[in-house]
């Protein structure tokens, strides 16, 4: 049997497959492998996932998840998950894998993440062999729920929204100007913050202003990330992430605005991971 994770800051979602058969799926604590030491992260495998999973027979672990870049940080992971659970193999990689393989399989094309950040590669079927660095939402991130969030306060604090739009955001979120600072500049986790407040985008994608806020955040998404990916336009460009997922008719319009084509739109990569490993 295989244990398969998709890990992020919030939560993790194991699930434990028999062939193509998923037998158990756990969800746990996020855990960003850049922030927690070996020992913790090891201390939060053996108290939340271990106690579900010990009565299978664990062959193979692959982990995915965000921070999981430097060769150091994949060895802490491997070895916090080695000290429970006793398969004799654990690969450790990125979330941006886990789209790329859960979108194309053993095929190749352009895999992107739209969730809280956004990242984008180009996927040969095998392996990332390309990756525009999406920067995080200050310096990048177009088109994730961080920027959209960002870009939504700051049009409601700076009156670019109609008024009663502005009252109506204010009103529901129950926030003011110096709360939303306070939240952004003062407390941790800003992108978070900023990520929570785009259900409000959604449910008033019909105002003119909230569509073309939106829209153009996907298309700046697709011009400083898809666009620099040779034969951009020729290729499969697949998505996985609740913003691509909820938004998909507006992000249809960004792609043929740049001549591109939106194939697979998944909102969780675990879907299409069983399937892979299930191979």
């Amino acid at each position: 049997m295989k244990l398969i994770a998709d890990c992020g800051s919030t939560k993790i979602d194991w699930c434990v497959i028999d062939g193509e058969k998923v037998v158990k799926q756990v969800f746990t604590c996020g855990m960003n492998a850049l922030l927690l030491t070996e020992e913790e992260m090891a201390q939060r495998i053996a108290s939340e996932l271990y106690p579900e999973v010990k009565d299978y027979e664990l062959t193979e672990v692959w982990f995915y998840g965000a921070g999981c870049l430097a060769p150091e940080v994949c060895d802490n992971v491997r070895r916090a998950i080695g000290a429970s659970i006793k398969a004799a193999r654990i690969e450790v990689n990125t979330d941006l894998l886990a789209a790329a393989r859960a979108l194309f399989g053993n095929n190749a094309g352009i895999a992107c993440i739209l969730g809280t950040g956004s990242n984008s590669c180009y996927y040969d079927g095998n392996e990332i062999v390309d990756n525009v660095s999406p920067l995080g939402y200050i310096l990048g991130d177009e088109g994730s729920g961080a920027v959209l969030g960002k870009l939504l306060v700051g049009d409601v604090l700076k009156k670019q929204l109609p008024d009663a739009l502005c009252e109506k955001f204010l009103r529901q979120f129950n926030l003011d100007r110096m709360t939303i600072i306070k939240r952004v500049y003062k407390e941790p986790l800003a992108n978070r913050f900023l990520a929570s407040v785009t259900p409000f985008l959604i449910e008033n994608i019909e105002e003119p202003a909230v569509h073309r806020l939106v829209l153009n955040a996907f298309k700046s998404f697709f011009v400083r990330n898809v666009a620099n990916y040779e034969g951009y336009k020729s290729m499969p460009v697949n998505f996985v992430g609740s913003i691509a997922y909820y938004y998909r008719d507006v992000l249809g319009e960004a792609a043929s605005a740049v001549d591109c084509t939106i194939g697979t739109i998944l909102k969780s990569p675990m879907e299409g991971l069983v399937k892979y490993h299930s191979n």
